[in-house]
């Protein structure tokens, strides 16, 4: 993946905001409130760089989701108050989508390359999946044709690429109501493939997922990862596939970033440390280290998360200095 960088004059004007420019995603303390004073998002701030695969873990109400929409420049954050330049200032590729309480004017061009995956799938029931695929060009087409759904035969050729890559030509023609959960999913990672993002922010991709689809989902992603140097954080509340898939976690509890490092130190006994009775909801009664588990028996899944690794924590350690950042 080439990272489309700021000129010059961006640049400058970046660094005057405060704003990284080597980082994907640059977040300077954001906080978002909702009602009566209650903050969902507390002060929170770190970056993640190009090529990192990162995991955002919590319980229930720990604020991952509105941090995703807040990165996706589809919630405002609130505004600080606080005079400092980077204070409440979320960058995508070194551009700001939103600043001190507001969504940035240039927020509809980063979305371009951004792939947002959520949850319930997103897809147009009564549309065949190809069409759906197709949709992810909406955003690099003219309007009247991407109303009309009128696409070329290259652009639907790239789609049923992307439906190869995930596993699911055999399901072009079928409307989109007519798939399963993991199946809908892996149309939607496919409509991100056709999009071009260079990023993509995946808000609990595989938590409506029985575990045979939910790995095939996590693999694909982590095979964008490799292959196509796609930047990808994902929330995630089944803390087990974050350490199987990805080399850095980003924890969250009450809205704070309770935990910023590699991966492999999340044991359960920390994760009991931090969560306390909460530790509960996303760690199984039996875990016992199945990232390893499955490196050890699964031969190429394991070399592809190992590269993942290497480069993850030597992008983390190289921005911010240090591998691992612990609050209690």
């Amino acid at each position: 993946m080439r990272l489309l960088g700021p000129n010059c004059r961006k640049k400058a004007k970046n660094a005057e905001l405060g704003v990284s420019n080597e980082a994907v995603i640059d977040v300077r303390r954001v906080s978002k409130s909702f009602e009566r004073g209650t903050r969902v998002l507390d002060d929170v701030s770190f970056s993640v760089g190009c090529r990192e695969m990162v995991a955002l873990i919590g319980a229930s109400g720990s604020g991952k989701s509105t941090l995703i929409r807040a990165l996706a420049g589809l919630v405002a954050v609130d505004k600080t108050g606080v005079a400092q330049a980077r204070a409440g200032t979320i960058a995508i590729f070194g551009r700001p989508i939103q600043r001190d309480g507001r969504i940035a004017r240039g927020a509809k061009e980063l979305r371009v390359r951004v792939g947002i995956i959520f949850q319930q799938f997103n897809l147009v029931p009564r549309l065949s999946v190809l069409t759906n695929v197709c949709l992810g060009l909406l955003g690099r087409m003219p309007f009247l044709r991407g109303t009309l759904s009128n696409f070329t035969l290259d652009e639907k050729r790239a789609a049923m690429h992307a439906l190869a890559r995930v596993g699911m030509t055999e399901h072009a023609l079928k409307r989109g109501v007519e798939l399963s959960g993991g199946q809908q999913q892996r149309a939607a990672i496919a409509r991100t493939l056709v999009q071009g993002a260079e990023l993509v922010i995946a808000d609990e991709p595989i938590a409506s997922l029985d575990p045979a689809s939910a790995r095939r989902v996590m693999d694909i992603l982590a095979d964008m990862n490799r292959k196509d140097g796609i930047t990808i954080l994902v929330s995630l509340h089944q803390v087990e596939y974050a350490l199987t898939y990805c080399p850095r976690a980003i924890a969250l509890k009450a809205g704070k970033i309770v935990y910023d490092g590699p991966c492999d130190q999340l044991t359960p006994a920390l994760l009991s440390h931090i969560y306390g009775a909460e530790c509960s909801e996303f760690f199984p009664p039996s875990f016992d280290r199945p990232g390893l588990a499955r490196d050890r028996h699964e031969g190429e899944p394991a070399k592809l998360r190992v590269a993942s690794r290497e480069r993850s924590v030597a992008g983390h350690a190289a921005q911010t200095g240090s591998a691992d950042r612990l609050s209690a």
